[in-house]
């Protein structure tokens, strides 16, 4: 067993966790952990871009606006001045390592506009600008003496007293994280990682769904670490689908398409060709994400199709294949060439708004923990995410994280007392059907009564099929050699649970929240819940 002894243990390798890391590594020790190569991550498929006010007429106060008005005023307005004021310097700061954003002839930054935006704000490289982040920090990562990655290996718990033999409970004062217990998968082996101070980068949870945008990694498994551990978490009601993902069943993850094609002049329509976002919103093709979701629900309930269209046939071919060449590449790839053919689209589980509670430097409710990126709730959101608005936010949090780290860090005292993890009498389990059908199961449950529309009568039925599926899976992990997919699996589950009851727990419908038990926003009241519409989903 390997017992490692760190001042900074950063759980996560996409732009939250590698920016915070090289912002410690000159005062101490770092240890990243990721759960597959360093750069498989969410910000790696980031296709849009990261939004900052970079220009007049743009202002921070419209940014501000943008962002509160997505968030359907449950943003903390307080939170969102901070991210927004402090995203010029961040964006400058992504340059100084080395992030090519696209730029126009004069030099200018070349800044797109996507649904909910008052301005032209968004940065980008391409159509793939989460990929050049990744692969600028990797590379300053990787040149950093201080900093050491463990590839390839999962994070099963964080420590706190619990595994002193404590009892801790949603009301104990005082918890504190020690570090954590980590699987090497090739080995079977957990190794213990005593740390100063441990943030959490561990993304989303988009595997909870049958269809999502999200990498196979998206397991919640910061957000269910957290709350096992009786940290606080919050607003798991709030998923944000992604309106459009290219449809194609054989395809998971879903590939995206993103939103800035639609800020580029993309006009979604039905297989007919009929315009129909005019109907819902008069920001039409443009209107925020959760709109946008629930009106392509609402025509495929209509027509009985699978999905909707995005046309682009109208836009100027060479700056469309120039300014997205990697979805210009994948539709082409299976017969669509989008300067000819609508590309077909479908809603996909994409980003979630709540996590781990978190405030203005990022500290969770347990000591010594931080939490920044989608695994973290900083209240920037609100109940719905304004589009490129998370980059920005793991920019920005992780910056503030890494200020209050080190002033802090010193005065910390590492637990030395700290047991091995025990896996006497365990046995390896040879039946995989127990975990791959337990995950399809929770899929299922979840994407047909927890999607875009939700009912009290749905939610409670989820609720209950996810119970049986929990304690069998509590029995399994209980008596077994642990693996990745048997920790992922019980992840999944409890972040479903989390979303459930946290859904159940809302009586109104609000942002990404949508229950045809409660009166719904007057700016969605013209939006069809009849005949066959929302109502019969």
């Amino acid at each position: 067993m390997m017992r490692k002894v760190v001042d900074f243990l950063v759980i996560g390798s996409g732009i939250a966790g590698l920016s915070y890391a090289l912002k410690v590594a000159d005062h101490g020790k770092v240890c990243i952990i990721t759960k597959a190569k360093a750069d498989e991550t969410a910000t790696k498929y980031a296709q849009g871009g990261i939004a900052a006010v970079m220009y007049t007429p743009d202002t921070y106060e419209k940014h501000i606006r943008d962002t509160i008005n997505a968030g359907d005023d449950l943003s903390n307005p307080d939170i969102v001045r901070i991210a927004i004021t402090e995203s010029t310097e961040r964006v400058k700061e992504l340059v100084d390592w080395g992030v090519d954003f696209d730029k126009k002839k004069s030099g200018r930054y070349d800044l797109h506009k996507e649904g909910g935006h008052s301005e032209f704000r968004v940065l980008h490289h391409k159509d793939k600008t989460g990929a050049e982040i990744e692969r600028a920090l990797l590379d300053k990562i990787k040149s950093h003496p201080n900093i050491e990655i463990l590839e390839n290996h999962f994070t099963v718990d964080i420590i706190t007293q619990h595994h002193l033999g404590i009892d801790v409970n949603r009301r104990t004062e005082g918890i504190t994280c020690y570090g954590a217990y980590v699987l090497n998968p090739d080995t079977r082996e957990i190794h213990t990682i005593l740390s100063r101070i441990t943030l959490l980068a561990t993304g989303g949870a988009g595997m909870v769904y049958g269809n999502t945008t999200n990498p196979e990694i998206a397991t919640g498994d910061g957000i269910a670490m957290v709350y096992r551990a009786k940290g606080a978490v919050e607003n798991m009601e709030f998923i944000q689908f992604h309106p459009t993902t290219l449809y194609d069943p054989d395809e998971k993850p879903s590939f995206l398409i993103t939103e800035a094609l639609r800020g580029f002049g993309g006009i979604l329509k039905t297989k007919e060709g009929y315009e129909f976002m005019h109907k819902y919103d008069s920001r039409g093709s443009l209107a925020p994400r959760d709109i946008v979701a629930r009106a392509i629900d609402n025509e495929m309930k209509i027509s009985g199709d699978d999905f909707v269209c995005l046309d682009c046939r109208h836009l100027d071919r060479n700056e469309l294949i120039k300014h997205f060449p990697t979805i210009y590449a994948k539709c082409l790839s299976i017969g669509i060439d989008i300067t000819r053919d609508m590309i077909p689209v479908v809603p996909g589980a994409h980003y979630i708004c709540g996590g781990i509670k978190v405030d203005e430097f990022a500290r969770s409710s347990i000591l010594h923990l931080y939490a920044t990126g989608e695994c973290a709730s900083t209240g920037l959101h609100g109940a719905n995410r304004l589009a490129s608005n998370s980059l920005l936010e793991s920019a920005v949090f992780s910056h503030r994280a890494a200020l209050d780290s080190k002033e802090k860090f010193r005065n910390i005292k590492l637990r030395e007392d700290i047991p091995e993890w025990n896996a006497e009498g365990m046995i390896l389990n040879e039946e995989m059907v127990l975990i791959t059908q337990s995950l399809k199961e929770v899929q299922s449950i979840m994407t047909s009564y927890v999607g875009i529309v939700r009912s009290n009568l749905r939610l409670q039925r989820a609720l209950e099929r996810l119970a049986i599926i929990y304690r069998e899976t509590e029995d399994l992990y209980n008596k077994s050699i642990l693996t990745v997919k048997l920790c992922e699996l019980r992840n999944i589950i409890m972040v479903g649970y989390l979303i459930i009851k946290m859904a159940m727990a809302r009586k109104e419908s609000r942002g990404l929240h949508y229950s045809i038990d409660y009166p719904h926003p007057k700016k969605d009241d013209h939006i069809p819940t009849g005949g066959n519409g929302l109502s019969d989903y």
